[in-house]
């Protein structure tokens, strides 16, 4: 499982047109072959930043969806929005922690 975080700082008085993007893309973005999860989030000290997270079952369909029209289209819709450069990385899942003291390990 891979994980990846991309961090977008945007301009003053721009959020409303990222969101309108979003909206748009969001379902798609999910029902990407390989997308298992999609979360929008908010920093909650710097309120022109979002942060996507999502879940993704390889690291080659993180780059098939990074390769498609959708991904060319959003990207450069929501880049033309940006105050800062983005930052994103990718890091691959170990573990993740369940209640109890449980622990499942990926493979």
């Amino acid at each position: 499982m891979l994980v990846r975080i991309v961090r977008m700082t945007f301009q003053e008085g721009k959020l409303a047109d990222f969101q309108t993007i979003f909206d748009a893309s969001k379902q798609h973005i999910r029902s990407f072959p390989g997308n298992c999860h999609l979360e929008l989030l908010r920093d909650p000290d710097q309120p022109n930043v979002r942060m996507t997270y999502s879940l993704w079952s390889s690291a080659e369909a993180l780059e098939a969806y990074r390769q498609s029209e959708l991904f060319r289209t959003t990207w450069a819709a929501t880049k033309a929005l940006f105050a800062e450069r983005a930052v994103a990385f990718s890091g691959e899942k170990l573990e993740e922690i369940i209640p109890f003291g449980r622990m499942s390990k990926i493979t």
